[in-house]
């Protein structure tokens, strides 16, 4: 019953976020990329005041895997690095908590592009 309620909770976190991600797109005319930033922004904000990692520790991948948990994790991972390593790791640490995503997005990115015809929208 306690996974149940862990992908409960993840929906509800996750769902959340994205639908503030949709109400910001119905009413702004901000560009989709502006959003991403500013969720990114906010997700790393968030953890410099230590608001985000309470959140993800309660809801798991719902607040994790949403763009917002990717700026809270370089935070963190720069944040660790900086106590280690002084200025030098505040550059380095977020860009070392997160490679396997980056990694990872950067290769099926890669895959997906072979296997399908990329091309630009119509506008």
């Amino acid at each position: 019953m306690e996974l149940f309620w862990s992908f409960v909770k993840a929906f509800l976190v996750g769902g959340a976020i994205c639908m503030i991600g949709q109400i910001i797109i119905d009413y702004t005319h901000l560009t989709n990329g502006r959003i991403l930033v500013i969720f990114l922004i906010a997700g790393a904000i968030l953890q410099a005041f230590n608001l985000y990692k309470p959140l993800i520790d309660w809801a798991g991948a719902g607040a994790s895997v949403p763009i917002s948990g990717f700026g809270s994790a370089l935070v963190t991972g720069a944040v660790e690095a900086a106590k280690q390593n002084g200025i030098i790791g505040a550059f380095t640490g977020g860009l070392k908590a997160t490679a396997t995503g980056i990694t990872t997005a950067i290769v099926f990115g890669y895959l997906v592009a072979l296997i399908f015809k990329p091309r630009t929208k119509p506008m």
